[in-house]
């Protein structure tokens, strides 16, 4: 009876490991769009002072949103070293409780009218406890996964994590939804929102529990026995950008127009909706829960056409679609129709979902697997600081401004035509195998030059 190649990693062993994966973006997703609609929604009143404009409380709330974009960065890079040396299963059990614990806490919080400047202070430090456990979580869920996955059908597995984006935003949405409906406006703005807050422990104690189960993938543990053989210094961050420039760029740039646009399809809508169209709260989740829903159906699909003609040709056409759908998005919703409504926010996470499923495959195929974890976290979560941290407050101060979607279409112009060009220079590496891009890197190691 033949025996499976080395390396190989089970059915029943890769669903399990996708579990896990999916585990923790689940939680990670449904935190950020209950802070994003409580942003727009709850916080701006609850936290901030009372001014003449309601705009002017969101935008301190989503000022306040970019803290935890910028330290994933910092989280990228300390998951990263540590995920390297001690795997990635340790630390992505450190970093979903980390995330749970500051879900939970920011439930708790009381408001300006109770402890003043205090309530957005410690608004600030929850925020980044939970970027900071972020910034690690994402490298870690998807080369869980990618490096469990043949070869062949990378892509379309590493696409579940990302998946687990529109489920863990489909979560938040229904539990906001429910108590939207279920409880009167006073008491959903008084304490009903922190309910949904505290249900986040459920999620990640699940989520906790389901990631013991799995084992680091063969190539990782090679890997680290080889470093330990070698004596190798385990490689951080400042090691990849040295010998993998293109590579962290490449990862950067890519991030730029996918980061920006689901950040304005799904957190910003909701305060053009009910500001700027007049929508109630009720009607807005509703709409959002069909967008969650289609999404989550084409982040897979797309992952498994990644796997058939290439991630760079997927990526591109989501970039170069994402061009014109402010253009287009925004004029919809300005109807007022729900149906017309709907069919902006599909539209949305469609192009979202052409650049969103082929990243994992993609950016891990980029880096040796002895500093996978650090280059992946790192080109990825750096781009998180000036992109999507910041995508919802420019968006919503550009609408303050100029009473008019046009100038955040444009915006969205320009981060598509960044992206654009960081891909196009990409190598595509559609069915690669990892070994051989260790090897690569092996070959390289003496010379000292960077290997990108």
């Amino acid at each position: 009876m033949s025996r499976p190649p080395s390396g190989f990693t089970s059915p029943t062993k890769l669903r399990k490991v996708i579990a896990a994966s999916m585990a923790g973006t689940v939680a990670e997703w449904y935190e950020f769009l209950l802070y994003s609609a409580a942003s727009a929604l709850v916080f701006g009143a609850l936290f901030f002072p009372d001014t003449d404009n309601p705009l002017d409380g969101v935008i301190n709330a989503l000022l306040i949103y970019a803290v935890g974009f910028v330290a994933r960065p910092l989280g990228g890079m300390v998951f990263g070293y540590f995920g390297d040396r001690y795997g990635r299963k340790k630390l992505l059990q450190v970093s979903l409780l980390l995330v749970g614990v500051a879900t939970f806490l920011i439930g708790c919080l009381p408001g300006f009218d109770t402890i003043g400047y205090g309530a957005p202070v410690l608004l600030v430090l929850l925020r980044f406890v939970q970027g900071f456990a972020v910034g690690g979580e994402w490298g870690g869920a998807v080369l869980l996964v990618g490096e469990h996955s043949p070869a062949e059908r990378r892509a379309f597995w590493s696409s579940w994590p990302q998946a687990g984006l529109p489920v863990g935003n489909l979560l938040a949405t229904i539990a906001l939804l429910s108590l939207a409906f279920t409880l009167p406006e006073d008491a959903f703005l008084a304490w009903g929102w922190r309910v949904a807050f505290w249900a986040s422990a459920v999620i990640v104690l699940i989520g906790y529990y389901i990631r013991t189960q799995v084992e680091e993938a063969p190539i990782f543990l090679q890997a680290v026995e080889k470093a330990k053989a070698q004596a190798v210094e385990n490689a951080g961050v400042f090691e990849v950008v040295r010998r993998y420039p293109r590579g962290i760029l490449v990862a950067m740039g890519a991030r730029v127009a996918e980061n920006i646009l689901y950040q304005v399809v799904v957190t910003f809508s909701i305060t053009y909706l009910s500001i700027k169209v007049g929508s109630s709260t009720t009607d807005i989740l509703l709409l959002l829960v069909v967008a969650h829903v289609i999404h989550f159906a084409i982040v897979l699909l797309f992952g498994h056409l990644a796997d058939r003609i290439g991630r760079r040709p997927v990526f591109l056409a989501g970039s170069v679609l994402m061009c014109g759908w402010g253009f287009v998005g925004f004029p919809l919703m300005d109807t007022g129709s729900d149906v017309l409504i709907v069919v902006a926010l599909v539209l949305g996470v469609f192009v979202h979902a052409l650049m969103y499923a082929p990243q994992p495959a993609m950016m891990a195929e980029m880096f040796p697997t002895r500093m996978r974890y650090s280059g992946v976290s790192f080109g990825y979560q750096m781009t998180s600081i000036f992109a999507g941290s910041l995508a919802p407050f420019i968006t919503a101060s550009l609408l303050r401004a100029y009473d008019s979607s046009v100038p955040i279409a444009l915006y969205l112009l320009v981060a598509a035509v960044i992206s654009t060009v960081a891909v196009a220079f990409a190598r595509e590496t559609k069915g690669i195998s990892l070994e051989s891009v260790d090897l690569a890197d092996d070959a390289r190691e003496p010379a000292g030059v960077p290997a990108h």
